[in-house]
């Protein structure tokens, strides 16, 4: 066992064998021990932040980075195997199926999620990372239930995304701390994985979320420096994309391709957290109060506002701008539905490259035959980094304008109750990537619905029928919505259940909404895992 290092959990012993091994654990301890403290500081910068924001400060372009936003001359790096054509990307968890299915898609790249689609109890972390390496290596198939999974000739190529660095990692503590999630994630993929991927002709490839100052990505910048060095790679062999996901990392996009410059494959519009962010950095602001979720679309004036930043940003460094998620599943039983949905498909898509976005996200296989023939009639080249769009300009109240057409309605709330209890629920009993009404949901929705919840009850905004939201509004329908929630999500518990009902009914009375849903009920899987949840918080 490695000095200092500690792993606090013995569930899923054949893969921690595979992954925790001496040499992985001696990577991870030097990652920490250098980049643990820039963390701390980093996360302590955030509240600093939000301390700002809520005595009326007001968001905008930073003044003392106006020089890189002005410098013309540099660009990012160029793009890496496998990553010029990007049309079509699908994501999702990493258990064994899944990655196979991904890979055989037939989208061009795979995000395989340790983050917002997972649920991430130690065996699904650890696992995760197995059924990665075995893909890599094309030793992933298998049978079950009298079906065999093969992966295909050409699979998509594979890129991870790592947890945010809000986010520990409690079953493994170095120097009696908890790791970074992000650190462990990164760490065990690249280690065991980076050299393997190169021989291949690909690379390790990333996805960074959750970043809100241009600082946090000077950090993933160093760690992959330091990574590269530490395996003997060349530096600049990595690549990563970053979601904008954050209202504070909006204003930053150019400072963000600029710290990673030399690792960068682009920006993406991790659209759905958008939303959550600008609830949630906004919480002081009674201007920033949004309609039902359902009347917050791509073509509300921030987030179209947010969309062209990001293309032209992008193109004007040389970088891939990656559109967002259709979250729509096919609808089986319903050819009229089914239709519809698939129509908001296309759509969504055409509006996307049409705007100059290199490719977009989708969530299940059958969708990637629209969005690829969407792409395919619009991009005739490998990606649209010629759209310049030098003739759109974005101010910071255009990022911050919140005149969008819609109500507060019963039925909002009511849809944002359902799902918030649904998701949540399902999370705590180990899946993080939930079908809901014909959409595949993760974290993202699910931190939508609970800010919007509480942002209705803290300014007690009135329903279309008069009556005011206040929590105890929520928890009458709470009462009458959860035992619906067992319809929607198999294999949850009533103690599950009532543990997030709960969860939710606290969220609407505290003086602000925690930072993530995540963050709050980790505890419960790290109790799940045998491991004492003293490090977390309980958000009850």
């Amino acid at each position: 066992m490695v000095s200092g290092v500690q792993i606090l959990s013995k569930v899923a012993a054949d893969a921690q064998a595979q992954i925790l091994t001496e040499e992985a654990l001696t990577f991870l301890a030097a990652l920490h021990r250098t980049f643990e403290p820039t963390r701390q500081a980093l996360l302590a910068a955030r509240e600093d932040a939000q301390r700002r924001f809520d005595s009326g400060v007001p968001l905008d372009f930073l003044p003392e980075t106006a020089h890189i936003r002005a410098d013309p001359c540099w660009i990012c790096a160029p793009p890496a195997p496998g990553l010029e054509d990007r049309r079509v990307e699908i994501t999702g968890p990493t258990d064994r199926k899944m990655v196979i299915n991904a890979l055989n898609s037939g989208a061009k790249t795979f995000m395989a999620d340790f983050e917002d689609a997972t649920s991430p109890t130690f065996a699904a972390m650890v696992n995760g990372q197995v059924n990665l390496r075995d893909a890599i290596r094309r030793q992933i198939d298998f049978e079950t239930g009298g079906k065999k999974y093969k992966l295909s000739e050409k699979p998509a190529v594979l890129i991870v995304r790592p947890r945010g660095w809000h986010l520990d990692e409690p079953r493994v503590t170095i120097d009696n701390t908890p790791v970074s999630g992000s650190i462990f994630d990164f760490a065990m993929y690249f280690f065991h994985n980076a050299k393997e991927l190169v021989a291949r002709g690909s690379g390790p490839y990333f996805y960074l979320p959750k970043m809100e100052h241009y600082k946090e990505a000077r950090l993933w910048n160093d760690v992959f420096l330091f990574s590269q060095s530490y395996i003997g790679m060349p530096h600049n062999t990595i690549r990563a994309t970053v979601l904008v996901e954050t209202l504070p990392a909006a204003f930053q996009m150019e400072e963000i391709l600029f710290e990673l410059r030399n690792h960068s494959s682009g920006l993406n519009c991790g659209r759905w957290d958008y939303i959550f962010s600008f609830i949630k950095k906004r919480r002081a602001d009674r201007t920033a109060i949004l309609p039902d979720r359902k009347d917050v679309t791509m073509t509300s004036p921030f987030m179209d506002a947010y969309v062209r930043l990001l293309i032209k940003t992008c193109h004007k460094r040389k970088v891939a701008a990656m559109g967002g998620m259709a979250a729509q599943i096919p609808i089986k039983n319903d050819v009229q539905a089914n239709e519809v949905a698939m129509e908001k498909v296309r759509l969504d898509k055409l509006r996307e490259v049409t705007y100059g976005h290199d490719g977009t996200w989708i969530a299940h296989p059958l969708i990637n035959g629209i969005a690829r023939k969407v792409f395919d009639e619009n991009m005739l080249g490998p990606n649209q980094y010629h759209v310049l769009r030098e003739e759109w300009s974005v101010a910071a109240k255009d990022l911050l304008s919140s005149s969008i057409q819609g109500k507060v309605t019963v039925e909002g709330v009511r849809s944002n109750i359902s799902t918030a209890l649904a998701y949540t629920t399902a999370w705590i009993a180990g899946n993080g990537c939930v079908p809901l009404n014909y959409l595949m949901e993760d974290a993202a929705t699910a931190e939508i619905t609970r800010v919007q919840l509480w942002q209705w009850v803290h300014y007690g905004v009135r329903l279309e029928t008069g009556e005011p939201v206040t929590a105890e509004y929520v928890d009458k329908l709470v009462a009458e919505l959860a035992p619906e929630v067992k319809k929607l999500v198999h294999g949850i518990t009533d103690d599950q259940l009532k543990l997030t009902s709960e969860y939710l009914k606290a969220q609407v009375r505290k003086p602000w909404p925690s930072e993530f849903l995540t963050s709050d009920l980790m505890p419960y899987l790290a109790a799940q895992d045998g491991v004492d949840a003293k490090w977390h918080k309980s958000a009850l």
